[in-house]
């Protein structure tokens, strides 16, 4: 039976309770131990045992960070590139435009410069270069350096980094690896074809990191010392990981949570002017990291200067930082401006095509290809179904897609590629970028459907909503939801515990911003409880709230505190609602 009777939501899906043997599993932990009892339901959803409880809740970096040496390459990749540092050799870092990109970059480019040594940045142009190595580049890189590191991107780069002539190369990645390998120094990537996939967890900061792990360890053992302070650098690492929506699991949990402690510190001149102009009034959480910082940073590998992300995050300078953050945060606004005309239009495309079927595609006419992935995004949210949206210019049109889970996207998207239906493409399973041209934009779409519904996606309807129990307004304070934090970080792989609060009333519900909705919750008898939907003011679920007519509703979602002028105060993110 559907929890609380909801079979079918305001979103068109049905509830599902923790199950019996969950809530046994979390009433035995909180007696047995002095773990907060709603803390041992997170522990018990998460399959995490009594004597591993104290473990998970404080994990230490260095009983979770694997060997570096596990993955393939990574003693040679180190080698070459503590010899570039000791003969003063002259390296570039080629690296992706998104955060992940930008922030494996600044952890090269900052280490270096704490060892004396100024690197080469370059960032390919979304538009002119798009993603990854190309040969003109590498060949100019080339010329005038000795090694060029190539950070989330080039595990699929084989014509570009035989290009680069007279140069040596390392790649540091974690995209899909194709069955070849380019011919260069050393390619770091625990998604190759050739590993085992147990650290594919990782993204590309998460690699870099690791290799300078590794750097440091045979720094170490030359008798040269053990380098830059590693510890200090992981708010970049950290910013990486949850803005490229890593699973937030094994080493990648203790990254983060460490590395929301350097940043409270404010040490890094781009980061505390990212979060000045992003107006963060409380401490750095994983939200602030997925949607406030990260959202500017990507700003200007979208639609602004390709490079303008990694100098802010690589910088010494609080002026530098300064202005670099104030033209993120404008080009930022620009890219909503932008992302919502976009949305519109591939809504009504997809929409017309229908959300039933394996693949929920759009493309159009000059449509920007910095947001054609959020646009993807808004898509799979919508349908519940893997999306591609494309930006068509001339003969060509350059796309990214997004996946559901259980569905390998990038796996069968580097399929069309190897089958000639696309110029190119490549990712991993929940994200893929490709590029294709004007006269195989439809059957390389029919195709890729068929690819997917092989995979399941067309048997998939929308998601049934899992949530962890019931609570009552009340119940909901600030201590509490403190508690659960204890269990964090939360994001992808790691979901925030979510309720559902029954029959309650809508005292009032506005609009906020262009597009969010906040209501005031009441349960009739004194308690209550606000909430905030994001996006939702122009959805169903927002008009039939906004409408209400003094009906009863159940709502799901996620807890946080609210910071407002000081005063802290619990706060539903809404997700769902039901007619009570």
């Amino acid at each position: 039976m559907a929890f609380l009777n909801v079979e079918q939501s305001l979103t068109g899906r049905s509830w599902q309770g923790p199950g019996l043997e969950l809530e046994r599993a979390a009433e035995m932990m909180a007696q047995q131990s002095e773990i907060p009892a709603p803390v041992c339901q997170v522990l018990a959803r998460r399959g995490v045992p009594l004597h591993e409880a104290k473990g998970f809740l404080t994990p230490q970096l260095k009983d979770l960070l694997p060997d570096p040496r596990r993955l393939k390459d990574m003693e040679v990749a180190a080698q070459r590139f503590l010899l570039a540092v000791q003969q003063r050799q002259r390296i570039a870092v080629f690296a992706d435009y998104d955060v992940d990109g930008g922030g494996s970059a600044a952890l090269l480019l900052v280490w270096l410069r704490q060892m004396g040594q100024v690197a080469t940045l370059y960032v390919p142009d979304r538009i002119d270069e798009g993603y990854g190595p190309n040969d003109a580049a590498m060949a100019a890189l080339a010329r005038d350096h000795d090694l060029i590191i190539c950070v989330d991107c080039g595990t699929l780069s084989h014509a570009p980094i035989a290009a680069a002539k007279g140069a040596d190369v390392v790649v540091l990645d974690h995209h899909l690896g194709g069955e070849t390998l380019p011919d260069c120094v050393a390619v770091v990537n625990p998604n190759r074809q050739d590993e085992d996939g147990e650290l594919g967890y990782f993204c590309a900061a998460g690699v870099v990191f690791l290799m300078l792990v590794e750097a440091r360890r045979q720094l170490r053992e030359g008798g040269h010392g053990t380098g830059p302070d590693l510890m200090a650098l992981l708010d970049l690492v950290a910013l990486a990981t949850v803005a490229d929506v890593a699973p937030l699991i094994g080493a990648n949990r203790a990254l983060v949570r460490q590395g929301l402690k350097v940043m409270a510190a404010r040490q890094r001149p781009g980061l505390v002017a990212l979060a000045d102009v992003s107006r963060m009034d409380s401490a750095p959480s994983t939200y602030s990291l997925g949607f406030m910082l990260g959202p500017r940073v990507n700003a200007g590998g979208r639609i602004g200067k390709a490079d303008l992300g990694a100098r802010l995050l690589s910088t010494d300078d609080p002026h530098e930082a300064a202005s670099i953050a104030e033209r993120l945060d404008q080009l930022n606004s620009e890219r909503r401006e932008i992302e919502n005309a976009v949305r519109a239009a591939a809504m009504e495309q997809a929409e017309a095509r229908g959300f039933d079927a394996p693949l929920v595609w759009a493309a159009g006419e000059g449509w920007h290809p910095g947001v054609v992935g959020i646009v993807a995004s808004r898509l799979k949210e919508a349908a519940g179904r893997p999306a591609v949206v494309i930006g068509l210019d001339g003969d060509e049109g350059k796309g990214s897609g997004r996946s559901v889970s259980g569905i390998d996207l990038g796996a069968a998207i580097q399929r069309l590629a190897s089958d000639g239906l696309l110029i190119k493409g490549g990712g991993h399973k929940m994200a893929a970028g490709l590029s294709v041209k004007r006269d195989q934009l439809e059957p390389a779409m029919a195709r890729l459907s068929e690819l997917l519904e092989k995979q399941g996606a067309g048997d998939l309807g929308p998601a049934d909503l899992k949530l962890d129990g019931v609570l009552m307004p009340g119940a909901a304070t600030v201590e509490m939801i403190e508690q659960i934090e204890q269990a964090g970080p939360f994001g992808a792989g790691a979901p925030a515990p979510r309720y559902a609060f029954p029959d309650l009333q809508i005292r009032f519900a506005k609009r906020v911003g262009e597009t969010h909705l906040k209501l005031s919750l009441s349960d009739g008898m004194g308690g209550g409880i606000d909430a905030i939907c994001f996006g939702a003011f122009d959805t169903p679920m927002g008009q039939c709230l906004l409408d209400h007519g003094g009906a009863r509703f159940h709502f799901a979602g996620r807890l946080e505190i609210n910071l407002w002028r000081g005063r802290q105060s619990p706060q539903l993110r809404l997700e769902d609602a039901a007619p009570a």
